[in-house]
């Protein structure tokens, strides 16, 4: 029996170290090579004009490597055909505890928040409690945590919803969200804030108001990192000591783009 078992623990061990090394080798040394969607303005772009793109720009001079792309819809598949394929190395702006990716430490906080025109009514409104939205036309992405809240709020008739995960080279539903509350067919928008907040920095007929006192409901605020292959610990440590020694600039970068950034409990703007 012993005979037997030995072998295949041998074999098996050698599958482990052989699937570690196809990891490590999947990792270019030589370029940073990003996985990114080419229409998810203000994000990212294939024009390198969004926020990530920067970001990626900033991290690729620190590293002293060009940055290189891999560009693919947001949606089902993404993952697996760009980063775990080996095409890409790192997936910017990643939500922390997504089981897809290995990901690292988070480098902002950020979170939902409400659009309106800065002349409404709905202008002071911060919680998605108030009495202020009851009868109101709200925008929302379906699916989301603000939805849900929304719908325990009594809201759920008033709510028109769009879906986020679609071509943006085609559609833009943010665009259009932000667009009809501009015009007033909607009251507001309810939103992820680095999603509206550079769009609404834009617009000086809008505000983005984070929705820092929601107490029951799926959290309104996430932290964000940066998603690299299972297994690739290395460059994953790499990169959390570059995020660590250029915090400040990294601030700088999100902050300038309007981006909402929050101290890492979601409690109030990050100073």
């Amino acid at each position: 029996m012993r005979h037997h078992i030995l072998p295949a623990i041998a074999a098996a061990c050698l599958a482990v170290s052989t699937a570690s090394a196809q990891v490590a080798d999947l990792r270019s040394h030589t370029e940073f090579r990003v996985c990114a969607d080419p229409a998810a303005v203000p994000m990212s772009s294939e024009d390198g004009k969004g926020f990530e793109n920067k970001l990626a720009a900033f991290m690729g001079e620190k590293l002293g490597m060009p940055v290189t792309y891999t560009w693919f819809p947001q949606g089902s598949g993404f993952i697996r055909k760009t980063l775990r394929a080996g095409l890409c190395d790192i997936v910017m702006g990643y939500a922390q505890g997504d089981e897809m990716v290995l990901n690292t430490n988070h480098y902002y906080t950020s979170a939902y928040g409400i659009v309106t025109r800065k002349d409404s009514p709905l202008a002071s409104v911060d919680t998605l409690e108030d009495p202020a939205l009851k009868d109101q036309p709200i925008g929302v992405v379906a699916g989301t945590p603000p939805a849900t809240n929304m719908a325990r709020a009594g809201l759920a008739k008033n709510m028109k919803g769009w879906d986020l995960f679609v071509d943006r080279r085609v559609e833009n539903p943010v665009g259009d969200m932000l667009a009809q509350v501009k015009s007033g067919e909607l009251g507001a928008a309810v939103l992820w804030g680095p999603l509206a907040g550079p769009l609404v920095k834009q617009n000086p007929d809008l505000q983005f108001t984070p929705l820092l006192k929601e107490t029951t409901g799926p959290k309104m605020f996430y932290r964000i990192t940066m998603g690299v292959r299972l297994g690739e610990d290395a460059w994953k440590r790499e990169l959390n000591s570059l995020i660590r020694r250029n915090q400040a600039e990294i601030d700088a970068i999100l902050r300038d783009a309007g981006v909402p950034i929050l101290d890492d409990y979601g409690k109030e703007l990050k100073q």
